[in-house]
């Protein structure tokens, strides 16, 4: 029989279990009063910050579908986000613009921020994050196309690596008209930089 003080096999830890042991080889006392509480803490943090995977984004966009006689741009702009790089496990944040151009239906406009919340919420990288936006929102509602825009900042070369404080990383993805048509892209990029003010 193991010694009761014996470590917990991996197999058999809970997610405190593990907090507690990292704390252990990062050379801190998880018994100090500051830390007694940490692994409960980080373990609910981490549901939260990763609850993503527990949600399904098609039936989310389904549930707010409406059948619309409108075929020009939809723009929901300067969504913050913030998500956990998938590298580090640090975080990154920023802004995400996403614009559609209907063919019939339109989705309810709180559902965009939704949308990008429930793909945030899982371990990430911002170029994965940008393409399951567009391709839901495609797959959902066949517009006629789909444009999305992340703006973003980065923790893990922020405050590790290169410690470049003032880098930003913008990734896009475009598919239908967005891709194939200069002057619908160019349109949806000109929209997303115009200063609040000037809407």
């Amino acid at each position: 029989m193991k010694p009761a003080t014996e470590p917990a096999t991996l197999t058999s830890a809970t997610f405190e279990d593990l907090v507690h042991e990292m704390l252990v080889r990062l050379g801190e006392d998880p018994a100090r009063e500051g830390l007694t509480a940490t692994p409960e803490r980080v373990h609910k943090a981490m549901k939260f910050l990763t609850k993503g995977y527990q949600e399904d984004p098609e039936a989310l966009l389904k549930g707010a579908l409406f059948t619309v006689n409108y075929d020009e741009m939809v723009i929901v702009k300067d969504i913050e986000v913030f998500s956990l790089c998938e590298h580090h496990m640090l975080p990154f944040f920023g802004k995400v613009h996403v614009a559609y151009i209907p063919n019939g239906r339109v989705i309810g406009l709180s559902k965009i921020p939704r949308l990008i919340e429930l793909f945030s919420r899982r371990l990430q990288i911002q170029e994965r994050l940008t393409t399951q936006i567009a391709e839901t929102i495609q797959k959902v509602i066949e517009p006629q196309g789909v444009g999305v825009v992340i703006e973003a900042r980065h923790l893990c070369m922020m405050m590790r690596g290169v410690e470049k404080q003032h880098s930003a990383a913008v990734t896009s993805s475009m598919l239908g008209s967005f891709r194939n048509e200069e002057e619908t892209r160019s349109e949806f990029l000109s929209l997303i930089h115009q200063r609040p003010n000037g809407i």
